[in-house]
């Protein structure tokens, strides 16, 4: 079989930073707020003056260990940090704050859901860290700004092993990390403001090789649909220089959003170029078996544990239970409703569907929704005790989301409860008929579809308060006479 025959397979491993929601920073008091006025929040130590030393954030510690739990690791007695070295203008001392050698958690893993099955991704290891400053070009102009709040913010990276063949894989991943830390309530996991970042780390090989190919090194992917792209784009790339006998060199790339493809940045560093050694600043971090108990008494119910309890406590299936556990806030949100009155079938489809709409539509999120879970499960309560249509229930919850009031409130005040009583229904059923003898005689020359049309002349007639199933009764029976 000649080269250009043979299948390619990609071998992908992804590092995650991500940013810790503490208020302090990892070795100092300064905050870690957004937004604020560049360069307002630095200090002395951030800043590596001389005589000012660091003092590590014990919450960031905590944070650290609630994420190895979660993620299977082992979580490290004695961590080590040390100096990494590099001179970029964001760097302030010259050297960042990371762990090397002996990081807080190692070997763990996780496992996503494709749409060919579950697979297991492991995880290298689990470091921290602390954040960079940030570099800004001036358009127009040949120099660059330089904001150093971001410095010495507190950041956890997750090195995953090379287990993921597919930018699919890859994709999940990423967004089954950003699901944990938002469970776990550590990060806002938010990657358009940098609080994910991801490099990607992409080869491609001749599939039967257990030799890896050059990696590739893609850096600061800030969206999960530009991780697919990302990669995609250079397992094409790689492909392409592997089946015409090329060179792939190890280098750092950057991806071009414009033009949808990456591009070289600089040749890749290797460990020795980092010139890594302990910090003599700090102590070793020690961390003992009560605070690991302690930590892992305070765990949550995570992301895979509530999706299978919502299919087997409440009889979902897979879309509805990916869709409600997709943030902690909507599993709650959702348990609170199905606890009023059951209906957990129903309850799912409305807070997919009209509730998620209307959120979208207004740019907000279930954090901040004004129809309370109790008052959506009261609604949903009333159009199964056919005190409302469904269309009805529909303007209901346009007045409950404008008001923040009760359904049965609403439905009192604006005489909207739905007409159950038989020969009121079949008064409004015989006008309509009278008022529509041609079409009564179409229905009988042999035209049903008239049947559609006769309801929703009743439905009109009655403003949407008669209930469905009786007016098809009833019309059945009028129409058959």
């Amino acid at each position: 079989m000649s080269a250009n025959e043979k299948a390619i397979e990609a071998v992908i491993g992804l590092e995650v930073h991500c940013q810790l929601s503490t208020d302090s920073k990892i070795f100092a008091t300064s905050s870690t707020a957004a937004g604020e006025v560049p360069n307002s929040l630095t200090d002395p130590v951030t800043l590596g003056l001389p005589g000012c030393l660091p003092v590590l954030n014990k919450k960031v510690v905590e944070y650290a260990i609630k994420l190895g739990l979660a993620t299977h690791c082992s979580i490290q007695r004695e961590s080590i940090f040390a100096r990494k070295h590099y001179l970029y203008p964001d760097l302030p001392k010259g050297y960042q704050i990371s762990q090397y050698e002996k990081p807080i958690c190692l070997g763990g893993n996780i496992t996503v859901r494709l749409k060919e099955g579950i697979k297991n991704i492991g995880i290298t290891r689990i470091h921290l860290e602390e954040d960079a400053g940030k570099s800004s070009h001036v358009d127009g102009e040949a120099v660059s700004v330089v904001d150093l709040n971001r410095a010495g913010v507190p950041l956890v990276e997750i090195v995953s092993e090379p287990d993921m063949r597919t930018s699919e894989e890859a994709g999940a991943y990423m967004r089954l990390l950003r699901q944990t830390v938002r469970y776990l309530d550590i990060s806002d996991g938010n990657m358009e403001e940098g609080s994910l970042r991801c490099d990607a780390n992409v080869s491609v090989r001749y599939e039967g090789s257990e030799k890896f190919g050059t990696k590739v090194e893609v850096k600061n992917i800030n969206s999960f649909r530009f991780v697919e792209k990302a990669i995609d784009y250079e397992i094409e790339r790689q492909s392409a220089m592997l089946r015409n006998g090329e060179e792939i060199i190890q280098e750092t790339r950057l991806w071009d959003e414009a033009k949808g493809k990456t591009r070289s940045m600089r040749s890749k560093e290797f460990a020795e170029d980092y010139r890594y050694f302990p910090d003599p600043d700090l102590l070793p971090l020690i961390v003992d078996n009560d605070w690991i108990d302690s930590v892992k008494n305070t765990l949550p119910e995570l992301p895979d544990q509530v999706y299978q309890r919502f299919k087997s406590m409440y009889g979902l299936d897979d879309y509805n239970a990916d869709v409600l556990t997709q943030e902690s806030l909507v599993a709650r949100y959702y348990d609170q409703a199905v606890s009023v009155h059951g209906n957990a079938g129903a309850l799912a489809n409305w807070i997919g569907t009209e509730l998620f709409g209307r959120l979208n539509k207004e740019g907000m999120t279930i954090e901040n929704c004004p129809v309370s879970p109790e008052n959506l499960a009261d609604l949903v309560h009333l159009i199964g005790q056919n005190v409302i249509s469904g269309k009805i229930a529909k303007k209901v919850f346009d007045e409950m989301f404008s008001s923040g009031a009760r359904p049965a409130a609403i439905i009192e005040q604006q005489g909207l409860q739905q007409i159950t009583d038989e020969s009121a229904i079949m008064a409004i059923v015989q006008q309509v008929l009278d008022a529509n003898p041609q079409q009564l005689e179409a229905y009988r020359s042999g035209k049903d579809k008239m049947f559609g049309f006769f309801v929703g002349q009743i439905m009109k007639l009655s403003e949407g308060k008669a209930n469905p199933q009786i007016v098809n009764t009833l019309l059945k029976q009028k129409l058959d006479e």
